[in-house]
């Protein structure tokens, strides 16, 4: 069991929570995570807690393989206004900020988030673990090999489970003398990785265990799922669900999905198969 402090707001991870995805972007990878809009962003943040979403994710920057990079002026026009809103209308939501600049984490935490997702893990903006430090509030560390820009241009490994485990003991020690008390982190699934390097992680996902912080994955709709079963992004739910369960089965804590009423029924179920 793990608890999380979320600004005051202590999350106990006796059982495992599921994160729901809300991108302020018009090129995230698969459309129907795509909400630009205020209205749309109220509506589908109101769908996803409803069905039981236990935190929120906002994105203002696409992390598809080769993506464009935006400035961090753009990126907080996008994302600062629609956090505002949503913690606004839905005061009780714990929001997350997927963002790999530290002032976007500064302002978007001090506009209602209360949680950072940085998939760079620190590498991308310097200041970001310090900052995170600085502002109490749990952050996701994600393992990357390379940039969006780069990161699939046939990515090696000697042993890709050990290397990653490496990175996250040197990450550990560097976010505990920053002062970050809640650390999680996430293998990162399809960042610098091939298929077989994703299969091989989910497989080996208990070894992630031995740091004692929750361990958070993202398969969702991933190309891992939909072209491995030749099939489309928008067909790839199923596969998603499959590969979440065996995620769940190998001690995943928190589960980063587009579509959370699936995966929250598939927490229920491992919850009772586990008991």
């Amino acid at each position: 069991m793990f608890t999380l402090n979320c600004k005051g707001r202590l999350i106990v991870v006796d059982n495992p929570l599921v994160m729901g995805i809300l991108n302020i972007t018009p090129d995230s990878f698969y459309s129907g995570s795509r909400f630009e809009n205020d209205a749309a962003v109220l509506s589908q943040a109101e769908k996803m807690l409803s069905d039981g979403a236990d935190i929120l994710d906002i994105g203002g920057q696409s992390t598809r393989p080769r993506s464009e990079q935006i400035t961090v002026d753009e990126e907080l026009k996008r994302v600062i206004g629609k956090i505002e809103l949503i913690h606004k209308k839905f005061p009780q939501a714990i929001i997350s900020v997927d963002t790999t600049y530290a002032r976007v984490a500064q302002e978007s935490v001090l506009a209602g988030a209360s949680m950072v997702n940085d998939i760079s893990g620190g590498n991308s903006d310097a200041d970001m673990i310090r900052i995170t430090g600085q502002l109490n509030v749990p952050y996701i560390c994600m393992h990357i090999k390379g940039t969006p820009q780069t990161m699939q241009e046939k990515p090696v490994y000697e042993n890709v489970t050990k290397e990653v485990l490496d990175f996250f003991i040197h990450k550990k020690e560097q976010c505990k003398t920053a002062g970050i008390k809640d650390m999680i982190i996430d293998p990162g699934f399809g960042f610098g990785k091939t298929i077989q390097h994703n299969f091989e992680l989910l497989k080996n996902l208990s070894v992630f265990k031995i740091l004692e912080n929750p361990i958070l994955i993202g398969v969702s709709r991933k190309s891992t799922i939909y072209k491995t079963l030749g099939i489309t992004v928008e067909e790839a739910l199923n596969g998603t669900t499959a590969l979440n369960t065996i995620a769940l089965m190998n001690g995943a804590n928190i589960i980063r999905v587009h579509d959370v009423k699936e995966a929250k029924q598939a927490v229920k179920l491992f919850a009772e198969y586990a008991k």
